[in-house]
Protein backbone atom coordinates (compact mmCIF):
# COMPACT_ATOMS: atom_id res chain seq x y z
CA UNK A 1 0.00 0.00 0.00
CA UNK A 2 2.84 2.38 0.86
CA UNK A 3 4.44 1.79 -2.59
CA UNK A 4 1.17 2.51 -4.39
CA UNK A 5 0.58 5.67 -2.35
CA UNK A 6 4.19 6.78 -2.89
CA UNK A 7 3.85 6.29 -6.65
CA UNK A 8 0.65 8.33 -6.70
CA UNK A 9 2.27 11.16 -4.76
CA UNK A 10 5.28 11.17 -7.09
CA UNK A 11 2.96 11.18 -10.10
CA UNK A 12 1.06 14.19 -8.78
CA UNK A 13 4.21 16.10 -7.87
CA UNK A 14 5.87 15.39 -11.23
CA UNK A 15 2.79 16.26 -13.29
CA UNK A 16 3.26 19.71 -14.75
CA UNK A 17 1.88 22.16 -17.21
CA UNK A 18 3.14 22.40 -20.77
CA UNK A 19 2.72 25.51 -22.87
CA UNK A 20 1.87 25.21 -26.53
CA UNK A 21 0.24 27.33 -29.20
CA UNK A 22 -3.32 27.04 -30.37
CA UNK A 23 -2.21 26.61 -33.99
CA UNK A 24 -4.31 29.40 -35.49
CA UNK A 25 -3.39 32.65 -33.76
CA UNK A 26 -0.18 31.46 -32.13
CA UNK A 27 -1.61 32.32 -28.71
CA UNK A 28 0.04 30.38 -25.88
CA UNK A 29 -2.28 27.78 -24.39
CA UNK A 30 -1.62 25.83 -21.20
CA UNK A 31 -2.07 22.08 -21.51
CA UNK A 32 -1.60 19.56 -18.77
CA UNK A 33 0.53 16.51 -19.27
CA UNK A 34 0.53 13.63 -16.85
CA UNK A 35 3.73 11.56 -16.76
CA UNK A 36 3.55 8.00 -17.91
CA UNK A 37 3.30 5.75 -14.87
CA UNK A 38 6.05 3.18 -14.72
CA UNK A 39 5.19 -0.46 -14.25
CA UNK A 40 6.32 -1.65 -10.80
CA UNK A 41 7.76 -5.17 -10.85
CA UNK A 42 7.78 -5.40 -7.03
CA UNK A 43 4.00 -5.23 -6.92
CA UNK A 44 3.15 -6.78 -10.30
CA UNK A 45 5.09 -10.04 -10.28
CA UNK A 46 3.47 -12.79 -8.23
CA UNK A 47 5.29 -14.81 -5.61
CA UNK A 48 4.41 -17.98 -7.52
CA UNK A 49 6.04 -16.62 -10.70
CA UNK A 50 9.13 -15.71 -8.70
CA UNK A 51 9.38 -19.19 -7.22
CA UNK A 52 9.00 -20.76 -10.68
CA UNK A 53 11.75 -18.36 -11.82
CA UNK A 54 14.07 -19.81 -9.17
CA UNK A 55 14.19 -16.94 -6.67
CA UNK A 56 12.81 -16.43 -3.16
CA UNK A 57 10.04 -13.78 -2.96
CA UNK A 58 11.07 -13.04 0.66
CA UNK A 59 14.43 -11.64 -0.56
CA UNK A 60 12.75 -8.77 -2.43
CA UNK A 61 14.71 -5.52 -2.54
CA UNK A 62 13.28 -2.43 -4.21
CA UNK A 63 15.58 0.04 -5.95
CA UNK A 64 19.35 -0.33 -5.65
CA UNK A 65 20.36 -1.35 -2.17
CA UNK A 66 16.87 -0.41 -1.03
CA UNK A 67 17.19 3.12 -2.45
CA UNK A 68 14.64 4.25 -5.06
CA UNK A 69 16.14 5.45 -8.34
CA UNK A 70 14.36 8.41 -9.92
CA UNK A 71 12.89 7.47 -13.29
CA UNK A 72 13.10 3.76 -12.58
CA UNK A 73 11.06 1.06 -10.89
CA UNK A 74 13.22 -1.93 -10.05
CA UNK A 75 13.13 -4.98 -7.88
CA UNK A 76 15.72 -7.67 -7.14
CA UNK A 77 15.26 -11.15 -5.71
CA UNK A 78 17.85 -13.77 -4.78
CA UNK A 79 17.95 -17.46 -5.57
CA UNK A 80 20.45 -20.21 -4.85
CA UNK A 81 22.27 -19.76 -8.15
CA UNK A 82 21.50 -16.22 -9.29
CA UNK A 83 19.96 -12.86 -8.50
CA UNK A 84 17.09 -11.60 -10.63
CA UNK A 85 16.44 -7.91 -11.27
CA UNK A 86 13.37 -6.68 -13.13
CA UNK A 87 13.01 -3.00 -13.94
CA UNK A 88 11.02 -0.46 -15.92
CA UNK A 89 11.97 3.00 -17.09
CA UNK A 90 10.75 5.65 -19.49
CA UNK A 91 13.93 5.29 -21.55
CA UNK A 92 13.92 3.57 -24.92
CA UNK A 93 15.70 0.51 -26.26
CA UNK A 94 17.60 2.87 -28.58
CA UNK A 95 18.93 4.75 -25.55
CA UNK A 96 20.21 1.48 -24.09
CA UNK A 97 21.85 0.64 -27.43
CA UNK A 98 23.57 4.05 -27.49
CA UNK A 99 24.77 3.94 -23.89
CA UNK A 100 28.57 3.69 -23.71
CA UNK A 101 29.62 0.39 -22.19
CA UNK A 102 26.58 -1.60 -23.32
CA UNK A 103 27.68 -3.92 -26.15
CA UNK A 104 26.87 -7.01 -28.19
CA UNK A 105 23.17 -6.34 -28.69
CA UNK A 106 21.16 -9.08 -30.34
CA UNK A 107 17.52 -10.02 -30.71
CA UNK A 108 16.01 -12.65 -28.42
CA UNK A 109 12.43 -13.83 -28.06
CA UNK A 110 10.74 -15.01 -24.87
CA UNK A 111 7.08 -16.00 -24.67
CA UNK A 112 6.58 -14.63 -28.18
CA UNK A 113 7.98 -11.16 -27.38
CA UNK A 114 11.19 -9.87 -28.94
CA UNK A 115 13.73 -8.04 -26.83
CA UNK A 116 17.37 -6.97 -27.07
CA UNK A 117 19.94 -8.93 -25.11
CA UNK A 118 23.21 -7.15 -24.29
CA UNK A 119 26.16 -7.24 -21.96
CA UNK A 120 28.19 -4.67 -20.09
CA UNK A 121 31.57 -4.15 -21.71
CA UNK A 122 34.36 -5.72 -19.70
CA UNK A 123 32.00 -7.90 -17.68
CA UNK A 124 32.60 -11.60 -17.78
CA UNK A 125 30.01 -13.29 -19.97
CA UNK A 126 29.59 -16.04 -17.39
CA UNK A 127 28.40 -13.64 -14.68
CA UNK A 128 25.50 -11.62 -16.10
CA UNK A 129 22.84 -11.55 -18.80
CA UNK A 130 20.55 -8.58 -19.52
CA UNK A 131 17.55 -8.09 -21.82
CA UNK A 132 15.33 -5.07 -22.48
CA UNK A 133 11.88 -5.06 -24.07
CA UNK A 134 10.06 -2.09 -25.59
CA UNK A 135 6.90 -1.08 -23.78
CA UNK A 136 4.45 1.78 -24.21
CA UNK A 137 5.87 3.42 -21.07
CA UNK A 138 9.47 2.94 -22.31
CA UNK A 139 11.39 -0.22 -21.45
CA UNK A 140 10.97 -3.24 -19.21
CA UNK A 141 14.08 -5.27 -18.54
CA UNK A 142 15.44 -8.37 -16.87
CA UNK A 143 18.90 -8.87 -15.44
CA UNK A 144 20.36 -12.16 -14.27
CA UNK A 145 23.53 -12.08 -12.16
CA UNK A 146 25.17 -15.31 -11.05
CA UNK A 147 25.37 -15.58 -7.29
CA UNK A 148 28.62 -14.14 -5.95
CA UNK A 149 28.91 -16.95 -3.37
CA UNK A 150 29.29 -19.71 -5.97
CA UNK A 151 32.66 -21.08 -7.00
CA UNK A 152 33.54 -20.70 -10.71
CA UNK A 153 32.91 -24.40 -11.39
CA UNK A 154 29.39 -24.02 -9.93
CA UNK A 155 28.41 -21.20 -12.29
CA UNK A 156 26.04 -21.81 -15.17
CA UNK A 157 25.49 -19.59 -18.18
CA UNK A 158 23.29 -16.74 -16.87
CA UNK A 159 21.64 -16.48 -20.29
CA UNK A 160 20.35 -20.04 -19.94
CA UNK A 161 18.62 -18.89 -16.74
CA UNK A 162 17.39 -15.84 -18.65
CA UNK A 163 15.60 -18.05 -21.18
CA UNK A 164 13.81 -19.92 -18.37
CA UNK A 165 12.96 -16.76 -16.41
CA UNK A 166 11.91 -14.85 -19.53
CA UNK A 167 9.35 -17.48 -20.49
CA UNK A 168 7.74 -17.11 -17.04
CA UNK A 169 7.93 -13.33 -16.51
CA UNK A 170 7.63 -11.71 -19.93
CA UNK A 171 3.88 -12.50 -20.26
CA UNK A 172 3.35 -10.29 -17.16
CA UNK A 173 5.14 -7.29 -18.66
CA UNK A 174 3.13 -4.34 -19.95
CA UNK A 175 2.96 -3.85 -23.71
Amino acid sequence: MRRVLGSLVIGVVVAGVLVGCDGESGTPVATSSAPVALWDPCSQISDDALRVSGVDPATEESGIGGVHQSGWEMCTWKGDKYHLTVFSTGRTVAEFEQKPGYVDFRDVTFAGRTGRQYRVEGASMDLACDVVFSAQQGVVGIGILNSPVLEPEELDDPCSYMRQVGEVLVPMFPN
